[in-house]
């Protein structure tokens, strides 16, 4: 297995921070890197006690004051690239999706050199269990589409929190400047793709990015995320669509 990097961005996460499972989680060349997004409660002795314990597993970065979602993976992907992996993504704190299946994220970008990167996508299937409050499925099924089009991609689920990226000089490239958005910015991840690649020979963004449809992924109490954000997302997704994407073709 190749050296590996997960962010996992906290913002007071002191109430339903699994730190058990967390403990529990060993796996061959795995770091988990927790950002602290400034957090107000106990958040940040509770990492900086999970890092004493062991620090060559768990690291921890400290946001002085909160910056959101999107600069606090951004922060992590700059400080994992220092060291040099061979991979690093992000992990959503609640741990909707089980830390077991970073493993199998690493095995398909282990077996498909061509790959850039591999989304875990929540799709019910037969077998598999996906638990997930009806309204904010539709809800889901809605941004997606409408992400879907702006990117001119079909892709599935744009907004799952377990996502690995290979290191490349492409991927440093994509989190070296903030993201226009606070909650969408795995969509500007895509479109900054779909941009760097507009004119150049390489490969379509479709045959680079893996949906990988989860086992199991359960609906964690807690979102940060109001009613009032949803118009905040959808004059980000117009912002995305007029700064990044405007005048490119999906590749």
């Amino acid at each position: 297995m190749r050296r590996t990097t997960i962010i996992i961005p906290c913002f007071n996460e002191a109430e339903r921070l699994d730190v058990a499972a967390f403990r529990q989680f060993r796996a061959p060349d795995v770091t988990l890197l927790f950002v602290d997004d400034g957090s107000t409660d106990a958040t940040r002795a509770l990492l900086e006690e999970l890092r004493a314990g062991d620090p060559e597993a768990y690291q921890f970065l400290g946001l002085d004051e909160n910056r959101g979602k999107a600069e606090a993976v951004r922060a992590g992907f700059l400080q994992a690239f220092e060291s040099a992996p061979d991979y690093v993504g992000f992990w959503d704190a609640d741990l909707a999706t089980p830390l077991q299946d970073i493993d199998a994220f690493r095995r398909i970008l282990d077996a498909n050199a061509g790959l850039a990167a591999v989304f875990g996508s929540r799709v019910n299937l037969l077998g598999r269990s996906v638990r997930r409050r009806l309204s904010r499925h539709y809800i889901g099924r809605i941004f997606a589409t409408a992400a879907s089009g702006v990117l001119g991609l079909p892709i599935y689920d744009t907004q799952c929190g377990a996502k690995l990226f290979r290191v490349s000089d492409e991927t440093i490239d994509l989190f070296q400047t903030p993201f226009l958005s606070k909650w969408i910015f795995d969509v500007e991840i895509i479109a900054r793709m779909l941009r760097g690649r507009r004119g150049t020979d390489l490969p379509p963004v479709r045959s680079v990015i893996y949906e990988h449809p989860l086992s199991v992924w359960k609906d964690v109490a807690g979102s940060k995320i109001r009613a009032r954000d949803f118009f905040i997302v959808a004059i980000d997704l117009a912002r995305i669509h007029f700064r990044t994407m405007r005048g490119s073709r999906a590749k």
